[in-house]
């Protein structure tokens, strides 16, 4: 009886640091909960955080009894509740990153993108302007306007679609009202890609008209 007796005590004062043990996570888990609770709504739903605590091994904790964090470095500090009930004071970094699509090579002016020409990696997200393209599809057929950099991400001004037509092109005009259809020889006064309005001459009536771009040296003008 005085064995029992014992073995219960002994049980009543392990159960809360047995408790505690049983609901320890990683450090690191808990540190990214509280770095999404500080991004908030402003969090990019790719985003992942990469953490790293000074001192190397993060070890295990019960909960984080305080928590601050600056999102511009992502640096932070916090009070770190262990399993045995020491109270730790922790900092270190919590880098938001996601993933961008980047050259693989350096890109020349007029260059036509491909799949092989881009791969997607993983950025700061404060490496990554209000700008850049995040969808690595939408690049693939785009026309390299401005220099691309291997490794580094494409700004939406730096690519554009296609261009159909040059700058001094010689252009085959189209008119088209009903069963009234008209060609003429023109030239474009500037570049245009598909579906773009266009400034041309017409060749015959030396007049300058604007017309929709529809196609390689193709132009239609639209009432």
């Amino acid at each position: 009886m005085r064995r029992l007796v014992l073995l219960l005590c002994l049980l009543t004062a392990l159960g809360p640091a047995l408790g505690a043990a049983a609901r320890a996570e990683s450090l690191a888990v808990l540190i990214e909960e509280k770095a999404r609770e500080s991004y908030g709504p402003e969090l990019p739903d790719s985003g992942e955080f990469d953490i790293a605590v000074q001192g190397g091994e993060a070890g295990d904790a019960v909960m984080l009894s305080a928590y601050w964090m600056d999102t511009a470095t992502g640096q932070f500090v916090a009070n770190a509740v262990r399993p045995d009930g020491q109270v730790n004071r922790v900092a270190g970094l919590a880098m938001l990153t996601m993933p961008v699509p980047v050259p693989t090579r350096r890109l020349m002016p007029d260059a036509i993108l491909t799949e092989a020409d881009i791969e997607t990696i993983r950025l700061p997200h404060g490496r990554v302007g209000a700008f850049a393209v995040t969808d690595a599809q939408a690049l693939v057929g785009l026309q390299v306007r401005r220099v691309l950099t291997k490794g580094r991400p494409i700004m939406q001004q730096s690519v554009m679609q296609p261009l159909v037509i040059d700058r001094g092109d010689r252009v085959s005009i189209r008119f088209a009202d009903g069963k009234l259809k008209l060609t003429a020889p023109g030239r474009a006064l500037a570049d245009a890609h598909r579906g773009q309005q266009v400034k041309i001459v017409n060749l015959v009536s030396n007049t300058s008209i604007v017309g929709i771009a529809v196609g390689e040296g193709e132009v239609e003008v639209r009432k």
